[in-house]
């Protein structure tokens, strides 16, 4: 009598309903500025803020830059708790996330994010790209994404948003902005060493829309 081969261990823990996701997540950063909020509410999924999950200003240890938090630091935002966050609404349907105050750089209170059937969940933030890797090992990546325009584009677009909101003080929004402005190439080099595409808004919201249209045809 032949024995079966035993199961090989995996090679790593995959969380319980991980397998078979409700959805799917896509991956949104690009440059403060360069349009993801808007766009992700353009499509007409679901969207998770990463932004919500910066840590409160007084979290010890967090970075400084021009004057001030550096809060474009990965540093300075919870990814463990953002990626429990995608894990709990693609598997469950449902997940309760922070709602952030900028000005005041502190959590106010949550809010629930949740599929209502949508196949597709974004996730949209600058440090969207830090979860590509866990997203696709955990195989509910759809796409992972990276906006971009011309640099002055998301530079002036930044500006007016951050005056419109008092997001910070005038020549803090400054000082990062022209910080920004100069990174910006960097930036974006980075988030596609981590797993990141290229493309236009534009462009992005007819991928984001024909993908929802594939996966639902799929199921």
């Amino acid at each position: 009598m032949t024995l079966a081969a035993p199961e090989p261990e995996p090679l790593f823990d995959v969380p319980p309903g991980a397998r078979r996701p409700l959805a799917r997540i896509v991956l949104l950063t690009g440059p403060s500025g360069s349009g993801k909020t808007s766009l992700g509410r353009r499509v007409g999924a679901p969207v998770v803020q990463l932004d919500d999950f910066y840590f409160d200003i007084d979290h010890p240890g967090l970075p400084q830059r021009y004057g001030s938090v550096d809060w474009d630091s990965p540093a300075t935002w919870d990814s463990v708790a953002a990626m429990e966050a995608l894990r709990s609404v693609v598997t469950t349907g449902r997940s309760e996330v922070p709602v952030y105050d900028i000005p005041t750089s502190r959590r106010t209170g949550t809010t629930v994010v949740e599929t209502q059937g949508c196949p597709v969940v974004i996730a949209e933030g600058i440090f969207a790209a830090e979860l590509v890797a866990v997203c696709r090992e955990e195989g509910i990546l759809a796409d992972a994404i990276c906006l971009q325009q011309p640099r002055l584009v998301s530079f002036w677009y930044r500006f007016l948003r951050d005056v419109a909101e008092a997001r910070k003080p005038l020549g803090t929004l400054l000082r990062r902005g022209l910080g920004l402005l100069r990174a910006e190439p960097r930036l974006i080099e980075r988030w596609v060493s981590l797993g990141c595409r290229t493309t236009s808004p534009a462009q992005a919201q007819r991928d984001i829309a024909e993908l929802m249209g594939k996966i639902s045809s799929s199921t």
